[in-house]
């Protein structure tokens, strides 16, 4: 405990309206008379990643060669991502350490996209919908967790009907989806996109819930690797990650998706994957083209961008990265998260407390706008 705080966290004794722990810290043994920040403690973090033991969710199914990230990280970083992602006392340490008040946990990608098999991967987004709500929302912590839903897109009719159940049933906040989907025969590189027809059914059902879907980025398909011949460790998180998910979300915005659905919310992580400062030069040289030559959308990319999208902060530590990223979309739809355990919770927590801003539009960051988009109490 930090000298001149009480076990709440606060200075000698002063009232905190939270239960959970602050994250300043006395530095001297005199007496102290500031009042901890609630601000501070409190936060709810929504892209933060887990495993599952029902099969192995960080690569394809059956194993496609370039398409798992933990084989080009260092051995004492892999052990400590492996170990965090299954262990839940860690976890809940973790938790207390950074001030994260209330976690929103989902499988790891490629998850259930990864599936090739549109039968196995029905059955094993329901096993694991199943094993996470037992595990995460139920017990003595199930008051700091919440659940995304996966879904099988392999079987889009399916996945509208897992969405369903992880609501209505299990309790999920929204469905997680990694990306593209791997369809078919894994010989063949075929894979489905979010925007595609066969996958409006999920979309009608996503909806009729009213719940955020999450975007999440996975590495970029195998058929489209050759840019990254002789770098390949470039096409997961440290590029490729971006590139592919921005390119998905202007997918979704081109196709008309949002005019369809116009209610429709959409969670993108890594403040947008870029799109804030690239979206504008799309839609600017969009202007010069033919009608009906730039998809079925009736308003600028950047209209959807600030009126169906969200964004989160999970793995960027960028003052004036987080600051284009609420020019673009404003501050009430930009979210603190962390990204665990594949970035370390404490170290996000403290680049986040420690950033210059009013202290209103922290409260909105840390947790009020996660509470109205996922509907926490």
């Amino acid at each position: 405990m930090a000298p001149g705080t009480t076990t709440n966290g606060t200075a000698n004794g002063a009232d905190n309206n939270t239960e959970f722990p602050s994250t300043l810290q006395s530095t001297s043994n005199r007496p102290s008379f500031y009042r901890a920040n609630p601000h501070l403690s409190g936060k709810i973090a929504i892209e933060e990643h887990v495993n599952t033991d029902i099969f192995n969710p960080s690569m394809t199914n059956p194993s496609v060669e370039g398409q798992g990230e933990l084989p080009y990280y260092q051995k004492v970083f892999a052990d400590d991502v492996k170990f965090r992602l299954s262990n839940f006392e860690a976890r809940i340490k973790d938790m207390d350490a950074s001030g994260t008040a209330i976690m929103a946990v989902s499988l790891t990608a490629p998850g259930i996209e990864g599936v090739f098999d549109p039968v196995q991967a029905v059955e094993l987004a329901r096993k694991v919908n199943d094993q996470f709500h037992k595990i995460y929302r139920t017990g003595p912590y199930a008051h700091r967790f919440r659940t995304w839903g996966c879904v099988p897109m392999q079987d889009p009719k399916a996945a509208a009907e897992e969405a369903e159940r992880c609501v209505r049933e299990l309790g999920c906040v929204g469905i997680f989806i990694n990306g593209y989907s791997n369809v078919g025969n894994p010989a063949d590189l075929e894979i489905q996109y979010l925007d595609e027809p066969q996958c409006e059914p999920f979309w009608a059902k996503v909806a009729e819930l009213d719940v955020p879907v999450y975007l999440h980025p996975r590495i970029v398909a195998t058929g489209q690797m050759r840019i990254f011949r002789g770098y390949e460790f470039l096409a997961g998180s440290p590029w490729g990650f971006a590139r592919e998910t921005a390119e998905h979300a202007l997918r979704l915005m081109l196709s008309g998706l949002f005019d369809r659905y116009p209610n429709l919310r959409l969670v993108l992580g890594h403040c947008g994957e870029g799109l804030p400062t690239a979206i504008d030069r799309t839609d600017h040289r969009l202007r010069h083209f033919k009608t009906g030559e730039h998809g079925a959308h009736q308003h600028p990319l950047a209209y959807y961008f600030a009126k169906n999208f969200w964004i989160t902060t999970a793995g960027v530590m960028k003052a004036s990265t987080l600051e284009s990223t609420i020019r673009e979309v404003g501050i009430d739809r930009v979210m603190y998260s962390a990204d665990y355990p594949y970035e370390d919770m404490v170290e996000a927590a403290q680049w986040f407390d420690g950033l210059e801003i009013d202290e209103a539009s922290r409260a909105k960051l840390a947790r009020g706008n996660a509470m109205i988009l996922l509907g926490i109490k």
